[in-house]
This record gives structure tokens, sequence and C-alpha cells, in this order.
């Protein structure tokens, strides 16, 4: 039952957090900014699920960037209290949005599953494919938030810079989206959701 219903308790739970955290967001117009991603990708997963369901370690993986963004944007990526971790590590800057980037790189996995499954591709190929399609994401939403904080300017364009005074920003945030991708590819082989489907094991 709970492996059945597991997409569905996610997707309650994550539109309450999401309407929690939408609440008096430190920026509203960065919140605005942040959020179109999380829910063009909620509507995509709603709407797609009759004609595909993702394992539920795909589903998973799906989220974890979800909530992560959702706790950004509400705070703002430099301004999210997560201070204790740059004491305990001796960090010179908030690297809450570079844990963020990282977890973009886990979509990898729900995209080799998705052309495996359907046939389109043999998991080697699936494999470069998850990898580099998040390569080019990460490197259009670069170039994005550059024309942001270009076209929006101000205090709230800085913020949804997020760069925290560092230039080499924009280079970190797309090797931490690769090593994601690159970390989920291990785990794509390992767990195989494909064959898994295939066998008629449980999602």
């Amino acid at each position: 039952m709970f492996k059945k219903y597991f997409p569905q308790g996610l997707a309650a739970v994550f539109t309450i957090f999401f309407i929690a955290l939408g609440i008096d967001p430190v920026s509203r117009e960065v919140w605005i900014a942040e959020v179109i991603p999380v829910v063009a990708v909620f509507v995509l997963l709603v709407v797609t699920f009759g004609r595909f369901r993702f394992s539920n370690l795909s589903y998973l993986m799906l989220a974890v960037w979800m909530f992560w963004h959702t706790v950004g944007g509400h705070y703002t990526f430099a301004n999210v209290p997560f201070g204790f971790v740059s004491d305990l590590f001796g960090f010179e800057r908030n690297h809450f949005d570079r844990i963020g980037h990282f977890s973009i790189g886990f979509y990898a996995y729900p995209l080799m599953e998705l052309v495996t499954r359907r046939g389109w591709c043999g998991a080697v190929l699936a494999s470069f494919f998850g990898v580099f399609f998040i390569m080019s994401v990460a490197a259009g939403y670069e170039i994005i938030e550059w024309w942001y904080a270009v076209a929006e300017g101000g205090e709230a364009g800085l913020e949804f810079l997020g760069s925290q005074g560092d230039i080499w920003d924009a280079q970190k945030d797309m090797l931490s989206d690769t090593l994601g991708a690159l970390s989920v590819t291990v785990l794509f082989w390992l767990v195989r959701p494909d064959r898994r489907f295939l066998a008629g094991e449980p999602a």
C-alpha cells in the first residue's frame, strides 16, 4: 500500500510544504523567480503521472531538489540559515545553493529510467544522455540567472544570482550539478530500474 501510493503521499507533503514556505518569504520577487521551475516540474509530473509512473526512488530523487529549492526560494539561497554547516567545516560562504545544484544532478536518474523503460536506448547511452542533459540544463540556468540579475538589477537581482562575491560561482554550480548526475549514474547501474520494471518487481 505504501509503495503504491508513495508518489501521491509525497506530492501531498510537498504541496503543504510549498504553501507554508510561500507565506511571507524574505523577498517576494526572488521567491516568484525561484519557484517557477519548481512549479513547472511539479505540474509536469502530475500531468504525466497517468501515462508514465516512475519508480518510487525516481520520485524521491525528483523531490529532493524541489524541497531544497523551495527552502532557498523562501529565504533566498545566500541567506538560508545554514551557518552551522559553514561553521562546522570552516566555510567562508553559505553552500546551501551548492548542495541544491548537486541535487539537480539527481534528475539524471529518472531521465535514465525514462529512456530505458521506453526502449529509446540502452543503459550505456542513457547514462551519457542523463549526465549531458543535466550539464546542458545547468549551463542554461546559469545564463538565465545572469540575464535575470541584469534585467532586475538591485538587491533582488543579486539575491537571485546568489554568487556571494565568487567570480567562479557559475562554474562551481555547474560542477556541482555534474557531480550530482555522476553520483546517481552509479546508483542507476546498481539498481537498474528498467530491469526491475521488466521483471515486474515493485517500484
